[in-house]
Parts: structure tokens; C-alpha cells; sequence
């Protein structure tokens, strides 16, 4: 097959301009609600093993350079996994922990804690509250009980 000038051009005519700019970058948003309910994908009502009814959550949590969570605890079993940056958490007593892009973890439950981003880089952090009805899945400091 011999390639010409004229082929070239309708090639390169019929696939546009090649743009070396980055794709947009989504609005900043601090958390990115994922999922929240109750039901399978098929529609099945979740339930626990003893039948109470579920409250199942996931969000994308997102801290700027600087940024942090305030002080927290949460009242059911919380997954985090790091999407990236690098996400700071101090335990008080129970010592700081530094969580790095791909780390998983599950969260302090009953002990106050507060997360902060003390890099030059946003982190984002996907959180599933694995809870059930009636039970708040963060309880901020100071709150009413």
C-alpha cells in the first residue's frame, strides 16, 4: 500500500487536533457520596446475621494541602482505603499514623481521632461506614449525645 501526502492529510483530518493539554481536572469536592442504602444490587435487603437492619454508606473523602478532619469518632465499623496522597491521623495517646496511597485500613471505632493532610498534595480516602440504622457513623467533638 503506498502512503501519499493527500492520505496523510485525509488522516490526519479525519482524527482532529491532537491536544497535548491534560484532561480537566474534576471540581474539588470534599466528599464524593458513592453509596448509601440498605439493598444488594439485585434488591435484596441487607441484614445482619441477627436481623438488624443495615445502613451501609461509601463516600470518597477529599483534604486539600493543610486540611483536616477535626476531631471525630465513629459508632460503627468504618473501611478506609487511600486513593492517594498521604493521609495523617492523629490517635492522641494512642500515638499519629501516616496512611500512604493503596493502604487499607479499618478505622478506630470508639476512640477520638483526627485525620489531616499535612502535604504539599490533595489525598482522597474511600470510606465505607459499615453500620446500621440508628447508629451515627461519625460523631464530631463536642456534638450532643
Amino acid at each position: 500500500m503506498r502512503v501519499t501526502a493527500i492520505s496523510l492529510l485525509a488522516l490526519a483530518v479525519s482524527v482532529g487536533p491532537v491536544s497535548a493539554r491534560p484532561p480537566e481536572t474534576p471540581e474539588y469536592k470534599k466528599v464524593e457520596k458513592l453509596y448509601s442504602g440498605d439493598q444488594s444490587i439485585v434488591g435484596e435487603t441487607i441484614r445482619y446475621p441477627n436481623g438488624d437492619p443495615v445502613n451501609i454508606r461509601s463516600l470518597i473523602v477529599s483534604l486539600k494541602p493543610g486540611e483536616k478532619t477535626g476531631w471525630h469518632k465513629h459508632g460503627v465499623p468504618t473501611y478506609g482505603y487511600i486513593l492517594s496522597g498521604d493521609l495523617s491521623v492523629d490517635y492522641g495517646e494512642k500515638g499519629k499514623r501516616v496512611y500512604k496511597a493503596g493502604e487499607a485500613f479499618m478505622e478506630a471505632m470508639d476512640w477520638w481521632h483526627n485525620g489531616s493532610n499535612e502535604t504539599a498534595k490533595p489525598v482522597r480516602v474511600l470510606v465505607v461506614f459499615m453500620g446500621a440504622k440508628g447508629h451515627a457513623p461519625v460523631i464530631r467533638e463536642g456534638a450532643p449525645k
